[in-house]
C-alpha cells in the first residue's frame, strides 16, 4: 500500500508526505491531549471531561478554575513536557547511535543528572530549584564526558553505548556512596527524587521546560533530514553533503539538554526515552529517527503512566516512574530476545 504522498504549493516546492506517519503522529498527539484532559478531571474531586475543557475555556467556577489551573493543570503540563523530551531525546540518540538500546537510560544520562541533584541535595541541602540546577548540570557534564571518551576520529554507535554503560556504572556507585553519606531526612529526600514523580509540580516547572523545547524542538526537526541521510552511514552523509560530526554533536547537545531538563523537572523518570522511540517506529513503519512520533509517543505514556499509578492501585498512589519502570522493564526484556533472535546482538 503506497503511503507517500506529494504536495506542490502554488510557488512551486513540493513536499512529501507519508501519510501513515502523520497519521499516527495526529493520532498519538490526540491520545496525549485526551489523557491530559482526563487526568486533570481525576482526583478527589472528580471533574468531567467536559467540565475541564469549560474550564480551561475560561467558563467553568471559582471552584474547578482554582481546582484545575492551580492544582491539576501543570502537573499534567509537566508530564506532557517531560514525556516529549524523553521521547524526542531517546530518538536523537538511538538514531545517532544506530542502536535501540542507545537511550538516555542505558547510557547513562539519568544517573548523570541523579549525581548532580544528589550533590545539591546531600552536600549543599540545596532547595527544590538548585536540585533542579544541579540535574541540569549533572546531565550536560555526564553527557560532554560519554561524547569525549567516545571519539575516536569520529564518534559511532557500539562505541557510543559500550562508553554510556561504563559512565552509567562509574555514575551509579558515586550515587550509591552520596547516599550512604547523607543523613536520613536527605536520603529518603533524595530517594524520593530519584523515583521519578510528578507531584507538587507547579508552574515553576512548567515555564523552564516550555522555553527550552521552543528553542530546541525547532532546532532539532530543522536537522531531521540530515540525521536521517546519518542513518546510512557517514561516508554516504558525507558524499550527500552533511557536515556529519557538526551535526551529531549538536543534536546530540540537544538530546543531552531535553533528557537534562526533564530529569530535572520530574526526577529520572525511566525507559520512556527507551520505548518511545520504538513504539512509535513500529506504529509509523517508517524508517528514519520519526522524531515527531517520537516526541508525541513519549507525551502519551508518560501522562497514561500518570493516570496508571494515581488510579490503579486503590488509594495508594505510586510515583509515575514505578509505572514506566515497570512497563518500561519488560519492554526492555522483550526487545533484547527479539534482537537476539533477529541475530544483531
Amino acid at each position: 500500500m503506497k503511503t507517500n504522498r506529494t504536495v506542490r504549493t502554488p510557488g512551486g516546492l513540493s513536499v512529501r508526505l507519508d501519510v501513515r506517519a502523520l497519521t499516527v503522529v495526529v493520532l498519538l498527539l490526540l491520545a496525549a491531549l485526551t489523557a491530559g484532559v482526563v487526568l486533570i478531571g481525576t482526583g478527589d474531586f472528580p471533574i468531567s471531561a467536559a467540565d475541564v475543557l469549560r474550564t480551561l475555556a475560561g467558563e467553568g467556577d471559582a471552584g474547578q478554575e482554582f481546582i484545575v489551573t492551580e492544582l491539576r493543570l501543570p502537573r499534567v503540563l509537566v508530564g506532557l513536557l517531560v514525556g516529549a523530551s524523553l521521547g524526542l531525546g531517546g530518538a536523537l540518540f538511538q538514531s545517532i547511535s544506530r542502536n535501540p538500546l542507545g537511550s538516555p537510560d542505558v547510557l547513562g544520562l539519568g544517573q548523570g543528572a541523579t549525581a548532580g541533584a544528589l550533590t545539591v541535595i546531600v552536600l549543599f541541602g540545596g532547595t527544590a530549584n538548585q536540585v533542579a540546577l544541579g540535574a541540569l548540570a549533572g546531565g550536560l557534564v555526564t553527557g560532554t564526558a560519554i561524547y569525549l571518551l567516545a571519539w575516536k576520529r569520529g564518534v559511532h554507535g557500539y562505541r557510543l553505548v559500550l562508553v554510556g554503560i561504563g559512565v552509567s556504572a562509574i555514575v551509579t556507585a558515586v550515587n550509591g556512596y552520596l547516599l550512604t553519606k547523607s543523613d536520613i531526612v536527605d536520603a529518603a529526600r533524595a530517594v524520593v527524587w530519584m523515583t521519578g514523580s510528578l507531584d507538587g509540580r507547579d508552574w515553576d516547572q512548567v515555564w523552564p521546560l516550555l522555553a527550552l523545547s521552543a528553542v530546541l524542538l525547532p532546532l532539532v526537526l530543522a536537522n531531521s533530514r540530515a540525521l536521517g541521510m546519518m542513518e546510512m552511514g557517514d561516508d554516504v552523509s558525507y558524499a550527500l553533503g552533511v557536515r556529519v560530526e557538526r551535526v551529531r554533536l549538536l543534536l546530540m547537545l540537544s538530546a543531552v539538554l531535553l533528557t537534562a531538563s526533564a530529569t530535572a523537572a520530574a526526577g529520572p523518570v525511566s525507559f520512556v526515552a527507551l520505548t518511545a522511540p520504538q513504539l512509535a517506529r513500529r506504529l509509523t513503519r517508517s524508517p528514519g529517527p520519526n522524531l515527531a512520533a517520537s516526541l508525541c509517543m513519549g507525551a502519551a505514556l508518560l501522562v497514561t503512566a500518570d493516570w496508571v499509578s494515581q488510579r490503579a492501585f486503590g488509594a495508594e498512589q505510586l510515583p509515575v516512574g514505578v509505572v514506566t519502570g515497570v512497563l518500561g522493564g519488560v519492554y526492555l526484556l522483550w526487545l533484547l530476545v527479539t534482537e537476539r533472535r533477529a541475530g544483531r546482538i
